[in-house]
């Protein structure tokens, strides 16, 4: 008895994917298809003692089948009509030889008004889905448009920076070129005017006028020797009419005489065949970072190396004083960072590449390596 159940069972799914399968080829073809494989169903149902409602089970299951696979729902009401046909056709022989047709019927009813309440809830639920792929096109397409504006006012940011660095660049040559050129002499000149004076000054009687004329030389003196100072800080003469090599000597020499950190410097000789624009970046980016040692690192020594690479030239500032934490460094708000993003800025306007590295017993190292032939977006004139 167990092994007619399970045969009747298996013949009984097998049947349920015929009934599908019939359906589904039925409302595909549409108003012209046949009705012979849904009379031929019912009579496999009548010769397996299927009763009525088994087989509206079966339509159930394939329509709503149909409806989710396919979403051929255009017009619910028609292709529920028509599926009600091919359902009718396949009961009729089942209505002839069972009783419970009647009953069947109402189930169907009610099956049928259980599909149509679910079509129509996957028709508010597809209008729905719609509208919010449609919302989420419209954000996406904003965030989009704002990435590229990011990213524009950000270029244009990195641009204007730049430029703004080159201007500052030729103002401080210019300053430094009227400090040297003009207000010092106009300062040596009265020196020797005054120095002329002191002698003329013989008498005794003009004591106190020599006392006060030496005082003045000592005070144009020490104007000249500030003068001097704050030019060579501005632009170093010595970078225009010596080289890179010589200007960094000469500000190292007085770095350590101001912050007694040893300092060294290792170069090669065909590093003035650079441009004065990648030779100023080198200068500053030395100074700045030089700068940084005496300010923070409480180092020792220091160390300036600048090497050959094949088609670049890297410089290499070294410290053996404490570490910091360069990302959070670089972060927004830190006012210390702006020396980082300048030397940063300057490295990369003539095609450069600028790193740091700081770690707990090892110091800081800045890295600044930039080609010796590629051309610059943006260079100081």
């Amino acid at each position: 008895m167990k092994s007619v159940s399970v045969i009747k069972c298996a013949k009984s799914c097998a049947l349920a994917r015929s009934y599908q399968a019939a359906l589904g080829r039925y409302l595909k073809q549409g108003p012209s298809a046949s009705l012979l494989p849904a009379a031929k169903l019912g009579r496999q149902a009548v010769a397996l003692g299927l009763e009525t409602l088994d087989l509206a089970v079966f339509h159930e299951q394939a329509l709503i089948a149909q409806v989710l696979k396919l979403h051929i729902m255009v017009s619910p009401e028609r292709e529920l009509k028509r599926a009600g046909k091919f359902f009718s056709e396949a009961i009729t022989p089942l209505e002839s030889t069972h009783r419970g047709a009647l009953e069947a019927n109402v189930r169907l009813s009610h099956a049928n008004r259980s599909l149509n309440r679910r079509t129509s809830d996957l028709a508010v639920s597809n209008r729905r889905l719609q509208k919010e792929i449609s919302r989420r096109m419209v954000v996406e397409e904003t965030l989009r448009k704002s990435e590229r504006h990011s990213a524009l006012m950000a270029e244009q940011l990195r641009l204007l920076s730049r430029r703004m660095l080159s201007v500052q660049e030729e103002e401080r040559k210019r300053i430094s070129r009227e400090l040297h050129d003009v207000i010092a002499q106009m300062l040596t000149g009265i020196t020797v005017r005054l120095a002329n004076l002191k002698l003329e000054a013989t008498a005794s009687s003009t004591k106190n006028l020599r006392q006060k004329i030496s005082r003045t030389q000592r005070l144009v003196e020490k104007s000249v020797d500030s003068v001097s100072r704050f030019a060579r800080e501005l632009r170093p003469a010595a970078l225009d009419d010596l080289g890179l090599v010589p200007a960094l000597h000469a500000h190292m020499k007085k770095f350590a005489e101001e912050t007694g950190v040893r300092s060294s410097l290792k170069a090669f000789a065909g590093l003035e065949k650079l441009s004065d624009a990648k030779r100023t970046v080198f200068y500053r980016v030395a100074q700045e970072a030089l700068t940084n040692v005496a300010r923070h690192a409480q180092a020792r020594k220091a160390e300036v190396s600048v090497e050959k690479l094949p088609g670049a030239v890297l410089m290499r500032i070294r410290d053996d004083g404490i570490s910091f934490d360069v990302e959070h460094m670089t972060k927004v708000g830190k006012t210390q960072r702006l020396g980082l993003l300048g030397m940063r800025e300057r490295v990369e306007m003539v095609g450069g590449t600028f790193s740091v590295e700081s770690s707990p017993g090892k110091g800081t190292v800045v890295s600044a390596q930039i080609p010796f032939h590629e051309k610059s977006k943006t260079q100081p004139r």
